[in-house]
């Protein structure tokens, strides 16, 4: 199971979950007079946010890796970390990596190394 996978799945159930609150689970509690939501509630509603923004970051903008083996030395190192931008060689949908011809952004400059067809800026 990739990342990816992971991630939309979280998001499909946090959201569901924080969906289910504001439409149905707070007008329940506000009539029967209770104030605090449920641990479970809490947990959803507060995580949502931040896996929806992980999951977009991830996506469709930029991905980091860790370089593992020597194959690319001197330019990278072992253990190097790199940032690839997804955008400039265009959008994909996550979990299936499907991309649409209209989606494709102006190809960038980002040191001239490129991995796996994606443009890669080493971190110093």
């Amino acid at each position: 199971m990739n990342f990816a996978l992971i991630l939309f799945i979280l998001v499909l159930i946090t959201g569901i979950a924080w969906v289910a609150d504001k439409l149905y689970f707070a007008p329940q509690r506000k009539a029967a007079g209770i104030e605090r939501m449920p641990l479970w509630l809490e947990y959803s509603a507060s995580f949502f946010p931040v896996i929806v923004a992980v999951f977009i970051l991830r996506s469709f903008l930029i991905e980091p890796f860790k370089i593992p083996s020597g194959s690319m030395i001197p330019t990278l190192h072992i253990g190097d970390f790199i940032v690839v931008n997804k955008y400039t060689y265009g959008i994909r949908l996550p979990v299936i990596n499907k991309s649409n011809r209209y989606w494709y952004a102006k190809t960038g400059r980002c040191g001239g190394l490129s991995l796996s067809q994606r443009r890669v800026c080493r971190l110093h």
